[in-house]
């Protein structure tokens, strides 16, 4: 089953056990692919539904952060909610040291020997690494691991 058939079908469970927030969560979600599919004309693969899906959860995580310098602790927890809901439908982040070892073999590979070269690490390790972490956390690494 696809990710986009596994949200589809879990909306309608959602709405038969009157989950109101998993419910309202993956309709935004799916919101979002049909957009895209609408504007490109095509089908998305789960790839492509990932990176929508990661793309929500930073959204979560940024409006997290402002309501929690604005002292909104309840829409603080609204947020989590969902970002714990989409955590069933995200690819497996990695670890430190897995990001760790996945970076050292993207430095190599394409020969980085200093901070001159971070364009190259960064465009071969999203390559490389995918939606397994996010981008600033593989820039980090980089950086620590070039210097």
């Amino acid at each position: 089953m696809s990710l986009k058939e596994r949200i589809k079908n879990d909306i309608k469970e959602a709405m038969r056990a009157k989950e109101n927030a998993k419910r309202d969560t993956l309709r935004n979600i799916q919101t979002m692919i049909k957009q895209v599919e609408i504007d490109e004309r095509r089908e998305l693969d789960d790839s492509e539904v990932e990176k929508i899906l990661l793309k929500y959860a930073k959204q979560r995580e940024d409006a997290m952060a402002q309501f929690r310098d604005g002292g909104r602790e309840d829409l603080v927890a609204k947020e989590q909610a969902e970002l714990d809901i989409l955590s069933d439908y995200m690819p497996k982040q990695f670890s430190d040291d897995e990001l760790k070892a996945a970076l050292s073999e993207v430095i190599a590979s394409v020969g980085a020997e200093s901070m001159k070269d971070i364009g190259k690490v960064m465009g071969a390790a999203k390559a490389a690494i995918g939606s397994n972490a996010d981008g600033s956390r593989i820039n980090a690494m980089a950086k620590s691991l070039l210097s």
